[in-house]
């Protein structure tokens, strides 16, 4: 395991940022933290999380697919995507990465594969930081996801494990992009006993296990229990609240719905044909020409929690598509969130399940 003093971590950022695009958390002018590519002068986030995760750097919130003109008949089309530098993205929280894993089971390992999405994953190489102080509103160890970085369930590792421990950061290379990251960055590195991060580990571990949302019960969310949830009475009482904003899509590391919309510019460029962020809370995420088959906020706020919490992890081996992150939870500005659902789900009378 190798390691650098916390310092000095600016050293490690100068070394690696000077020679590709580097991001990491740094806090904006209201406290929070924002990822930001790294230049001389930005100093690394103490916060927990970031108000959006790294999904932004794969699957941004605007993106430009392609431009094609006409003239008569004759349609000429334009690729605008250019090979990416590789970059590096320091700070990922366990949960996010494994965020990365919800996506990638759609954008890369079905037919056809997003080949926007996965330039961006070819070239990006994520490192993890070990959680040393969860929030409250943090539950990723309900869906076994470990905030010590002990185990890697579903990928929660990245390219490269860190830890924060005993005033050192520690760095342990799990892919073959992390090799190459740690060999870049060997220079600023030294050799370094495990037993800091060991310590790191039962630490955070325990702290996880005290907090109030980790052990949320997921035993009624089963295949076979799918339609008695779908038609629950829950539903109305969980969405009357709901103001359709959209805000848990937008900071949610694993929503990945999006809209195509083309735009004519008016000049020789033609038609930019742009995707975009969407949202199943929008009233018009699904209309069509000839109808809207969820005409109200409660089939809108069913869709999303059904889907989070039934229709993914039935169609990939179990793997829930909420990380716990916790972000839902402190952005709603009524207060309705996926906690509050797995509850009102556990308490009903008219659903099955085992506990």
């Amino acid at each position: 395991m190798l390691s650098i003093t916390a310092d000095k971590i600016d050293s490690l950022f100068e070394l690696i940022g000077t020679k590709q695009p580097l991001y990491l958390p740094v806090d904006n002018n209201t406290g929070k933290a924002d990822f930001k590519k790294w230049e001389k002068g930005v100093k690394l986030s103490s916060n927990l999380k970031t108000v959006r995760s790294a999904k932004d750097f794969f699957f941004p919130k605007t993106e430009h697919m392609v431009s094609y003109t006409m003239k008569g008949k004759e349609i000429t089309m334009e690729d605008p995507r250019k090979e990416l530098e590789d970059f590096v993205v320091f700070g990922v929280r366990p949960c996010d990465a494994v965020g990365f894993t919800v996506i990638d089971n759609v954008y890369l390992h079905m037919n056809p594969v997003d080949s926007y999405y996965k330039n961006r994953r070819d070239h990006g190489t994520v490192i993890t930081l070990a959680c040393n102080e969860p929030a409250k509103t943090c539950f990723c160890s309900t869906y076994g996801i470990d905030a010590s970085l002990d185990t890697d369930k579903n990928g929660s590792k990245g390219d490269v494990s860190c830890w924060l421990a005993d005033g050192k950061y520690f760095f342990e290379a799990n892919t073959d992009k992390g090799t190459k990251f740690v060999e870049a960055a060997k220079s600023a590195l030294a050799d370094a006993d495990a037993a800091a991060v060991t310590a790191a580990k039962k630490d955070i571990k325990d702290k996880t296990e005290k907090l109030p949302f980790a052990h949320l019960d997921l035993s009624k969310f089963q295949g076979k229990d799918m339609l008695k949830i779908f038609n629950s009475k829950i539903w109305d009482k969980v969405s009357e609240a709901c103001l359709g904003c959209g805000t848990c899509t937008y900071v949610c590391p694993t929503c990945m719905c999006f809209d195509v919309r083309d735009f004519d510019t008016g000049t020789e460029k033609g038609i930019r044909q742009i995707r975009c962020w969407d949202s199943c809370m929008y009233n018009d995420f699904t209309q069509m020409a000839a109808e809207n088959p969820r005409h109200t906020q409660k089939e809108r706020s069913r869709q999303r929690f059904m889907h989070k919490l039934m229709y993914y992890p039935m169609a990939h081996e179990g793997l829930f598509s909420c990380v716990g992150c916790g972000r839902c939870l402190e952005s709603c500005p009524v207060n309705m969130n996926i906690v509050k659902v797995i509850k009102a789900v556990q308490e009903t009378d008219d659903i099955g399940g085992d506990k």
